[in-house]
């Protein structure tokens, strides 16, 4: 086992970078970049050109006033090139301008897309993901700012999933045909069809004071003064604001757990060891968690790390915004937008990485529930 082990983690590293590798040829191709993102404020605000250029911008059709009709000045665009990591400035020996100077006085060389791309990786693979161009702030720091939410969604929503759509799923499966499989099975099916977007809507306008009852708030994760409150009543008042979003994020995985538990054990009941313990005079319990339980679970460990990342990283983004909640899902769409590439790819890398992880001990859970798997073996 401790080969397989070490053989899936030196797989991660040509994985990773076979993800960043396809993800950076993709920018390339996609029109716009964070200079047209930059031109486009500029363009709409002469405060803003007032900051990077010095010009007074009294009068926007004055030729010394508001120059954003006409885009970023040559020497601040250079500047902002060099900064971003896209040129370099070849200046004399010894020349000491600032980058604004060097932009006058020196040759800019355009650093081609290979190279780029060998600096990032070099860089992220010390966990040095860079800074944002427009955030003022390293991408490791907001990953870190923004990580709670997405902790808060992820965990609590898999959890809750987990610990509802087992027994949920078992039971259905022993009581397969019956009244409580159909009606079960209808709420299942109608919570799945309904987008997740609608869901938490409805939740807003039913419970946080839309049209109806205002029992959980509208946004945040504490309410004001949270510092200034006991232990319990800080947890009290967490979990509180963390009800509405969780169960919006739980409902579609919910349904899809529910569904899966329930046909891996239906599969299994009718096989003949099944049969064989029966007759052995093994009660229906030992039955099903003393022989069933180990077979059928092996299909739900196997979905567990793309339900983790798909909630975790992928599906908080709506659930973010429609209850304000300033996460890693709000982030990575404001980072994409505004084509923020240090927190586009740092942030690619670090969930890359996390669902890599995430994917071998999944493995480790196989032989956990079943110790006759043997992936040593089987190599």
């Amino acid at each position: 086992m401790g080969g397989y082990i070490l053989r899936r983690i030196l797989l991660v590293i040509p994985t990773l970078f076979g993800i960043m590798l396809i993800n950076f040829a993709l920018t390339q191709l996609v029109p716009g970049g964070p200079f047209d993102q930059i031109e486009a404020k500029l363009e709409g605000s002469g405060d803003a050109i007032e900051a990077v250029t010095g010009a007074s911008g009294e009068d926007p059709g004055a030729d010394s006033g508001y120059v954003g009709s006409r885009g970023l000045p040559p020497e601040f665009r250079a500047k902002l090139e060099v900064e971003f990591g896209f040129a370099r400035f070849n200046c004399p020996a010894g020349y000491s301008g600032n980058l604004l100077a060097q932009a006058k006085d020196c040759e800019k060389e355009m650093i081609p897309a290979w190279e780029r791309f060998t600096i990032m990786m070099g860089k992220f693979l010390r966990f040095d993901f860079g800074t944002s161009y427009f955030r003022s702030a390293s991408v490791t720091d907001l990953i870190v700012e923004k990580m709670p939410v997405s902790i808060t969604l992820g965990l609590w929503s898999t959890l809750i999933a987990y610990l509802i759509s087992i027994p949920l799923g078992i039971r259905k499966a022993v009581r397969d045909g019956s009244s409580f499989d159909s009606w079960t099975s209808g709420i299942i099916i109608a919570a799945y069809a309904i987008p997740g977007l609608l869901f938490a809507i409805l939740l807003l306008v039913l419970f946080a004071g839309g049209s109806y009852w205002k029992i959980f708030p509208l946004r945040g994760l504490t309410s004001p003064g949270w510092e200034q409150l006991s232990l319990v009543g800080k947890g009290l008042d967490y979990l509180w604001h963390i009800t509405l979003p969780v169960v919006a994020s739980t409902i579609s995985s919910f349904a899809t757990l529910t569904l899966l538990t329930k046909n891996s054990f239906l599969d299994e009941i009718k096989k003949h060891y099944v049969m064989t313990a029966r007759a052995k005079g093994l009660s229906e319990r030992q039955v099903l968690y003393g022989h069933v339980f180990r077979n059928a679970m092996l299909i739900v460990i196997a979905g567990f790390p793309s339900l983790f990342v798909a909630v975790f990283f992928g599906g908080s983004i709506i659930i973010e915004t429609i209850f304000s909640l300033d996460g890693l899902g709000q982030l990575g769409f404001k980072s994409a937008v505004e084509r923020d590439y240090p927190v586009i790819f740092g942030t690619l890398f670090a969930f890359g990485l996390i669902g890599l992880v995430v994917g071998i001990l999944s493995d480790l859970m196989y032989v956990w529930v079943d110790p006759r798997i043997d992936f040593e073996r089987r190599q």
